[in-house]
């Protein structure tokens, strides 16, 4: 399928790359949910600022902070405002090559330089050498995926060529839209890589890789605090960090970034990640805020006494929410059939998605599903069918993104 443009990806479908994703949250072993969170009221935490704090100290080096402590002294007023106040934007980018002043030192004449040259720009993400290098070797020794699962091919598809490029003003600032790869240089080197989808209202974190080299500077947090700094410069308000999987012990980090919001996979509302929230999901395997208040179900794990103050129809729809069986009684399966969260069902389909209209590349050419030779024949209910497989990619996708989308059958 052709990639669609910034404006049509939301919440729901997660670009990356040509891939786009939409997660079953009711049927996964490990559900993913949808988390973001509020860049402009976000304050780092301790672990955070002293992140940013040991890799300002470490680009600056010893003695270009004794030498600029002596040659260009801050005023008292400066020093205290410095321990009792942390600017994320600020610290963030005080160590920028760009914007690290260089005073004359008397003795030598010459100019006082960090030790280190630091410069991140936010490129295209379109494919280099230099950038698929950085990225096997991150696979290689990170991973540890071996060569046969390192490939140039296999590293476009997933990071690069993504959504198409375009900017516009908003509210007085140069907003970008599109994928872009935000590249960290140290010494001209480049040492790590932000794969990032601009939105019109959100900064969505894709991927980071970076050389393990520079491991132990916590690259993680400093690339997320990063671009929570930009989502607040560029005005894009969010902050999108992928999936938030609360069984993986190793992808509860995202909750420290507050205040995180999760998207409920019933309603695609968006509820706080607080600490009823995260009860809730180490309570049960899969969590709908919008159902378990509907139930007034408590955010600890259920017991038998819970059951019992519940009606018939609140028991039955208990029953249905933890996936003991479907509303008609029988268990699911297929797509369709599976209730998924977000999957249009095939009715709604039928009605609201005329799927021959739909445009297909063949070889060199546009043209609509209907023209195929056989498509009046297939049988959409048959899950077998070629309709069928179509019309369950088109239950994922919605309306919108369909009539914006090409379809190429590979």
């Amino acid at each position: 399928m052709q990639t669609p443009a910034p404006a049509a990806t939301g919440s729901l479908i997660t670009p990356c790359g040509t891939y786009l994703y939409k997660p079953d949250c009711r049927n996964s072993c490990c559900p993913n949910y949808t988390i973001r969170l509020d860049a402009a009221s976000c304050r780092p935490r301790r672990d955070h600022r002293q992140a940013i704090n040991a890799w300002n100290k470490f680009i600056l080096g010893y003695g270009y902070r004794s030498k600029a402590a002596r040659l260009c002294p801050r005023t008292r007023e400066e020093k205290k405002w410095r321990k009792n106040h942390f600017d994320l934007q600020t610290a963030i980018h005080e160590t920028e090559s760009i914007n690290i002043y260089r005073p004359i030192d008397p003795k030598t004449k010459e100019l006082v330089g960090p030790a280190k040259e630091f410069e991140v720009h936010l490129e295209s993400d379109s494919y280099t050498e230099e950038k698929y290098a950085l990225f096997a070797h991150y696979q290689r020794h990170v991973h540890k995926e071996g060569p046969s699962e390192i490939t140039k091919s296999g590293f476009k598809g997933f990071l690069c060529s993504g959504l198409g490029q375009s900017s516009r003003l908003r509210n007085g600032v140069v907003q970008k839209l599109g994928s872009y790869h935000q590249c960290y240089r140290l010494d001209g080197r480049l040492v790590a890589m932000g794969v990032l989808d601009l939105l019109p209202d959100c900064v969505s974190s894709v991927y980071l890789i970076y050389h393990p080299d520079v491991k132990d500077w916590y690259f993680g947090k400093l690339s997320a605090l990063r671009e929570i700094a930009l989502a607040v410069e560029g005005g894009y308000h969010y902050y999108y960090m992928g999936f938030y999987i609360h069984s993986c012990i190793k992808m509860r980090y995202k909750n420290q970034y507050q205040p995180s919001y999760l998207l409920d996979p019933e309603t695609y509302s968006w509820d706080p990640l607080d600490a009823d929230y995260l009860a809730r999901l180490s309570a049960r395997k899969y969590v709908s805020l919008s159902v378990e208040r509907q139930l007034h179900l408590p955010p600890h794990k259920l017991t038998g006494i819970d059951k019992l103050k519940l009606d018939e129809e609140s028991f039955l729809r208990l029953r249905e929410y933890q996936q003991e069986f479907g509303p008609d009684g029988s268990t699911r399966r297929g797509a369709l059939g599976s209730r998924m969260p977000g999957l249009m069902s095939l009715e709604e389909v039928e009605d609201m998605i005329d799927l021959g209209k739909w445009t297909l590349k063949y070889g060199n050419m546009l043209l609509h599903l209907e023209d195929l030779r056989d498509w009046a024949t297939w049988d959409i209910h048959d899950p077998s069918s070629l309709k069928r497989a179509i019309a369950e990619l088109a239950a994922a996708l919605g309306p919108g993104l369909v009539s914006q989308l090409v379809l190429a059958l590979g």
